[in-house]
């Protein structure tokens, strides 16, 4: 699938989701702004294009009206001021873009080694979940139902 960002708004996502999960070197693990996940973001952002573009072009906006210059060319002070200043006035776009940042983070397979998960999908093999203190569930089963019943 072509992908319709332009170069300067593809260089500001990788900006953004690199502000969203920098790279960690006591995990071995990559920003999130790391070339082949930022092409994954770019992907499923695809089906958002329209709603990014008027949000990657407010950040441009702003870098200009603050600093003069472009949001890729802000260092990083600059950088989380008009993002912060975004997140505020545009909390809708600033999740939507941390929300798809996480995900394909998430579904890097160096990032799933780095937590000490195999990379591979969840099915059909399954993980093993621990099993924990049912009780804490003893509240939640001895309160009234608030729900109508069904036939």
């Amino acid at each position: 699938m072509p992908n319709s960002f332009t170069d300067a708004e593809k260089r500001t996502l990788a900006i953004l989701a690199d502000m969203v999960i920098p790279a960690s070197a006591e995990y071995h693990a990559p920003s999130a702004g790391d070339d082949a996940i930022v092409s994954e973001i770019l992907s499923d952002a695809e089906r958002h294009h329209a709603h990014l573009s008027i949000g990657l072009a407010t950040l441009e906006t702003l870098a200009r009206e603050r600093h003069g210059i472009d949001f890729a060319d802000l260092d990083s002070a600059q950088g989380a001021d008009i993002v912060d200043t975004f997140r505020e006035t545009h909390p809708g776009t600033a999740n939507l873009i941390a929300n798809l940042t996480t995900q394909c983070y998430y579904r890097d397979d160096r990032v799933m080694i780095s937590l000490g998960m195999e990379p591979r999908p969840p099915h059909p093999l399954g993980f093993t979940v621990e099993q924990g203190d049912w009780s804490l569930l003893d509240q939640v089963r001895e309160r009234d139902k608030f729900y109508r019943k069904t036939e």
